[in-house]
């Protein structure tokens, strides 16, 4: 699998559209309904508050909701590319399994040519 660097940078255009399109699907198709499920919650908002916000600072939070948003993001790309892979990898199998072309057959050497000829004479 030989590359050049226009066919990695056309990938690494490809992939941060891909990682877009992902973080899309899971942001607005995925969680909304586990939020629904989970009781009308937007995974957005979960977090714990570790200090409440005062009139100099704002409140300190962990959000956990954002984390796993971007974990479901992560496991999406994750299993394209192991597919992607593994039919590279099959397609690669085929192609070296595939039987090879029979090669043509050497031409006779001048002993074979010679015997060929005696034999044909005897037959004679």
């Amino acid at each position: 699998m030989k590359g050049n660097v226009v066919d990695m940078a056309v990938g690494i255009i490809i992939g941060a559209a891909f990682g877009k399109i992902v973080s899309s699907i899971v942001n607005d198709i995925i969680m909304p309904p586990i939020g629904m499920l989970i009781g009308g919650v937007d995974f957005k908002d979960l977090a714990v508050v570790l200090q409440k916000a005062t009139e100099t600072a704002p409140a300190v939070t962990l959000n956990y909701g954002s984390f796993i948003q971007v974990v479901f993001d992560f496991l999406i790309v994750a299993f394209a590319v192991f597919m992607l892979i593994k039919g590279l990898n099959m397609a690669k199998r085929k192609k070296e399994n595939a039987p090879a072309a029979p090669a043509p057959e050497p031409a006779p050497t001048k002993e074979e040519i010679l015997l060929t000829e005696i034999r044909d004479l005897l037959k004679k």
